[in-house]
Parts: structure tokens; sequence; C-alpha cells
């Protein structure tokens, strides 16, 4: 269904579900955030993020009666996937959610579609347009507002952490390249993030192993554990309610879940962890979005496809 066949009631509750997975999705900052607030390690908690997506993609599957293809293609999809979509990116992440408020955390996020466009130039599958370099310069301002020492955001940003966080979008933005320009061997987005968990357990349990970073359950869940699951179990259930919109309403009214991901992420930075704001964060989120809006193609230019999401 193309976005201009929606009716106004389709129109109110698909822009209610983007609310909802806006909110869904923008809280999992926080949640990471709280996760790594007792000096647990990235490679323990990988491994318990891995263990609950497995298990939740698990019932889905079986629910829909659909098996694990493992076929030289899908097997090839699984680790790759695993490894830019999760192991690498949530490494990064997590080390750096311990330096980096939770606010700023979701701003830096918002540069994806971004580098998302740079690489699609540089893999010859996306065309060059004036506009969309004028996004890319918005979104370049609303970075350096964040990381420039000088300006004043209302508590210490580490820029060297900044800079790492940003790497983290841009394995985000080359995995939807990846997809897009090599596909995933016909999976669908449930069994692609069931390999893709189990795949990510063998090469992740080695190395929490090898560095002593076990995370033991312990109950009742203490904060950081209970952040973990629920982090977890909101991104599989919002990932589902995407595919979901994105097969009725289309990928182009799908996309702006952008938008609402980082401004949820600065308000339930506000108000679970009592971050603050300065004038200077409103003026780099004004940027962000100009520049999202900017970069992302027209309506005629977007196939009404599935683009992946990975952890985040």
């Amino acid at each position: 269904m193309s976005q201009n066949a929606l009716t106004r009631r389709e129109i109110f509750l698909f822009s209610g579900f983007l609310v909802l997975m806006g909110a869904g999705w923008g809280a999992t900052q926080p949640l990471t955030k709280i996760a790594v607030s007792t000096g647990y390690g990235p490679f323990g908690l990988l491994v318990w993020q891995q263990v609950l997506g497995a298990v939740l993609m698990a019932v889905v599957c079986i629910i829909r009666r659909t098996g694990l293809p493992r076929h030289t293609g899908a097997l090839r999809a699984y680790l790759v996937i695993a490894l830019i979509g999760a192991v690498l990116p949530n490494t990064l992440s997590y080390q750096a959610a311990v330096h980096l408020p939770a606010g700023i955390m979701s701003l830096l996020l918002s540069v994806i579609p971004m580098f998302a466009f740079c690489i699609a130039l540089m893999l010859g599958t996306d065309a060059f347009a004036w506009r969309r370099l004028g996004g890319l310069c918005f979104g370049l301002i609303g970075v350096l507002i964040i990381i420039v020492p000088s300006v004043d955001l209302g508590e210490a940003v580490p820029v060297g952490w900044a800079a790492i966080y940003l790497v983290v979008a841009m394995f985000y933005a080359f995995e939807g390249n990846y997809v897009a320009r090599w596909g995933v061997a016909d999976l669908d987005p449930f069994q692609l993030m069931l390999g893709a968990s189990l795949v990510g357990l063998v090469i992740v349990v080695p190395l929490m192993l090898a560095t002593g970073q076990t995370v033991v359950p312990l109950w009742p869940l203490p904060n950081a554990q209970l952040a973990l699951v629920t982090s977890s179990v909101v991104h599989v259930l919002v990932y589902a309610s995407y595919v979901w919109l994105v097969g009725r309403a289309g990928a182009v009214f799908a996309v702006q879940v952008s938008y609402m991901v980082t401004g949820f992420g600065l308000f339930w930075a506000w108000l679970v962890l009592g971050e603050a704001f300065s004038h200077a964060i409103w003026l780099a989120l004004v940027m962000m979005f100009a520049g999202m809006y900017l970069v992302q193609p027209r309506p005629k230019a977007l196939l009404d496809t599935t683009p992946p999401i990975s952890d985040k």
C-alpha cells in the first residue's frame, strides 16, 4: 500500500504506531546507560542481549511456522548482520555509554540517514542530489555543535567518545546499505534476526569468557540487568511493529520514526536520568531534524520494501 492510498483513519492509526515505536526505540539509550552503570563489561551484556533476541525471535518463527535456513547464503547473511548490526557497534556503544549522556547518544544516532546516503553514493546505489547534500551539511553542523569543546551543552561531553559513537552510527548506516546492495538471501526479518543472534552468541561467548566479563543473572533483577532485559524486549517488539507498519503504510511513511526516536531519546533521558539540556542541544536537534528531512529520498524514489533495523 502506498502512502498516497492511506485513508484518514489509517493515517491516524499508523501515526499512533509511529509515536509508540519512537517512544520504545528512544528509551533504549537511557536503558543502555543504566545497564552499564554498575560496571558490566560489553561482552557480558552482549551475550544476554543476543540470548534474549534469539529466544524471542525463535518464538516468533515457531508461531509463524518458519524454519531457520542454513544454506551458504543464509549463513553469510547471519555472520555479516551479526558483526555490523550487533557485535561491533554494540561493543563500542556499551563502552561509550559509560562516558556519554543518553541524550547526546540519541542525537548522535540521528546522523545514521546521513551516513547511509554517503555510503550509498560510494557503493553506487544512490544518486547525488544537491538537496541531500544540504541535509549532510545541516547534520554536520549539528554534530559540530555537540563535539566542539567551546560549546556549552550543560554537561561535559568527551569528544573522543562522541567520535566513537559516530562510528556506531556508521555501522548501522552500513548495515542498511549492505542489505540494499547484496541482500540477505531471501530471509524474512525474523529469520535473519534469529540467525544473526545465534551467530552473535558464537562470536561473543568466547570473548566474554576470555575477558572475564560474565554477567550472572540475579533475582530479583537489579536495575542494570532489568534495564538490559527491558531494552532487548522493547527492541524486538518495536522491530516487529516496524515490519508490520512498512508492510501496510510503506517505507516512506515508516521511515519518519527517525524523528520520534531522537525526540523521545531526549525526553526519556530527561525523565528517567534527569539530564538537563542547554539551548545548544536544542539547536543541534533542529539541525539534525533538518538534515534528516533533506537527506531522506523523495517518496517516489523510495520503494515500499522493508529496510533493515539493527539492535539500537
